[in-house]
């Protein structure tokens, strides 16, 4: 059974809930609409369309109005996705890690978390709203209707909103099989090493959420001949300069200096850790 699955029915057991009175409840608690009825901010194809989309019926339509409604156009009738993102990353999170756990035992705790830190990023779970064209039945404020496309971060949250709605509707198989549907491709890829040419976008990601900045990219050195020439680059955040690589083009010493940045972030992360403890 899987890992949310057996955490539920333990709390089931222990207070005499049964299956849809777990879901209700949670369906109560991370959404709370105001008294009276949700008012309909998606016209009814829209919403059947996205069912179609998604390749299930809800129950509840209401969970998913609130999943696609941004927080820059919620109401006092219309609650914001932002308490579904939340459990839908927590959700996201258990099904991928009990699916890498299960499916690679001779996997190492490092790769394992590796894998997951690239296909659970911003930019995959972005790539698949925009892969169903999911972003243009989405509710957001008169500013960011104006844009001619949706910042990545937010494309994500709604990924992970609609993963918490279908959780709370239709129970953890639902989810499971929205998640595992288009996430097992993002898993191959990693699998081949063709997610190295995420790491920019994941840099690009952990950047803006950490310190609001962009990473620039400057050439160090070139060397050889033109038809082989070898480029240094060195990857830059504000006015610090971070992994530098090289490579026989300048895309790839960046996605190579993006990925030795990662690596410098994360063993600063674990020994900043360490020492807290």
């Amino acid at each position: 059974m899987f890992l949310y699955g057996r955490i539920f029915t333990q709390l089931e057991k222990e207070n005499g809930y049964d299956e849809g009175s777990t879901h209700r409840f949670l369906a109560m608690r991370c959404v709370q609409p105001s008294p009276g009825s949700v008012r309909k901010m998606l016209p009814e194809e829209n919403l059947a369309a996205v069912q179609e989309i998604l390749g299930y019926k809800f129950k509840d339509l209401s969970l998913l109005r609130i999943a696609l409604t941004h927080a820059s156009s919620k109401n006092e009738n219309q609650p914001s996705n932002e308490r579904l993102e939340f459990l839908g990353d927590a959700v996201l999170g258990a099904v991928v890690s009990e699916y890498l756990y299960s499916s690679y035992p001779d996997a190492s705790e490092g790769e394992l978390t590796q894998i997951k830190s690239v296909v659970v990023s911003a930019p995959v779970l972005a790539q698949e709203i925009a892969a169903v064209a999911l972003e243009k039945f989405f509710s957001v404020g008169k500013g960011m209707a104006n844009q001619e496309t949706l910042p990545i971060s937010i494309l994500a949250n709604l990924f992970e909103a609609i993963v918490a709605a279908l959780y709370l509707d239709g129970g953890l198989e639902v989810a499971r099989h929205f998640i595992l549907s288009r996430m097992k491709p993002e898993i191959a890829k990693v699998e081949k090493d063709e997610h190295r040419k995420n790491f920019k976008s994941i840099l690009q990601h952990y950047a803006q959420r950490e310190f609001n900045l962009t990473p620039t990219y400057r050439v160090v050195s070139e060397s050889g001949p033109d038809h082989l020439k070898t480029f240094e680059v060195v990857a830059v955040i504000g006015n610090t300069e971070y992994g530098r690589a090289g490579g026989r083009s300048k895309k790839e010493a960046e996605q190579e200096a993006a990925a030795s940045t990662l690596e410098m972030i994360k063993f600063a992360t674990q020994d900043s850790g360490k020492r807290n403890k």
